[in-house]
């Protein structure tokens, strides 16, 4: 069984563009990863290992952010937090 092909980075970025989810860390980090994995094959495997390093120090530098938004990130079912924003797109997102 073949998983489904994956977005290119340029595909990726106008899909959250239009979305305007450009801007959230965990899908910068996405992006950054999806465009690391297009340019492997032009990247020593130093590089290639350097570069990923850097992503997932930047990605432990959000910190707690991350917490409690497991099922939002890693499933893309999205719970907002009452507290924290309002539902994407609502008026009072904006």
């Amino acid at each position: 069984m073949t998983s489904p092909p994956e977005p290119s980075a340029a595909e990726l970025a106008r899909f959250l563009e239009q979305r305007g989810e450009l801007t959230k860390p965990w899908n910068l980090q996405m992006l950054r990863l999806q465009k690391l994995k297009e340019e492997k094959g032009s990247m020593t495997p130093e590089a290639y290992l350097e570069k990923i390093r850097d992503a997932h120090q930047d990605l432990m530098r959000l910190g707690r952010f991350w917490e409690g938004r497991e099922a939002e990130v890693f499933s893309g079912t999205y719970q907002p937090s009452e507290l924290i924003e309002p539902r994407p797109g609502s008026a009072e997102d904006r």
